[in-house]
């Protein structure tokens, strides 16, 4: 028993040692880079302003976004695959949201495929909640968002998963 606490113990805290700490308003661009590693992606924002995209892949159920004003100090980071995010764009689909507008609010969507509604492609994002959803956004040709909508994620079906 002494064991399998000490083991866990060890493991806890190798696992909080591995977590990357989210930088500080007023961090400077060269540090969060030297931290963070290189973003998945970047946005240019207003004033000479940047966003720094750090998602977490197809599975992941986390993107980080790092803003930096025009002079490369974090002015804000936060985890944008979340609830209150996606009903903005749920609000401002089909009202002039673009794709663009879209990567540089969520950042890139964990799958793609052919074929929505309008035309275009499907976009769909994972994240952190005890219901097995996910976010989805169909984008038409020209790359305006049409619509948002929540749904059961597939991986989570096990009809889906015994076939």
């Amino acid at each position: 028993m002494k064991h399998a606490l000490l083991t866990l113990g060890v493991a806890t805290l190798l696992m909080v040692g591995c977590a990357t700490p989210l930088p500080a308003p007023g961090t400077a661009r060269d540090d969060v880079l030297r931290t963070w590693g290189a973003p998945t992606g970047r946005y240019e924002l207003l004033a000479g302003a940047e966003r720094l995209e750090y998602a977490t892949g197809p599975y992941g159920r986390m993107t980080w976004m790092i803003d930096l004003d025009a002079a490369g100090r974090v002015t804000q980071a936060r985890q944008v695959l979340n609830e209150a995010e996606f009903m903005e764009v749920q609000v401002r689909a089909g009202n002039g949201l673009t794709r663009d507008e879209l990567l540089s609010r969520i950042g890139r969507p964990g799958e793609r495929r052919h074929g929505g509604w309008a035309g275009g492609e499907v976009w769909s994002w994972r994240y952190p909640t005890n219901d097995c959803l996910w976010f989805q956004v169909s984008v038409d040709d020209s790359g305006a968002v049409r619509s948002g909508a929540f749904g059961t994620d597939p991986r989570c079906d096990v009809g889906s998963i015994r076939r």
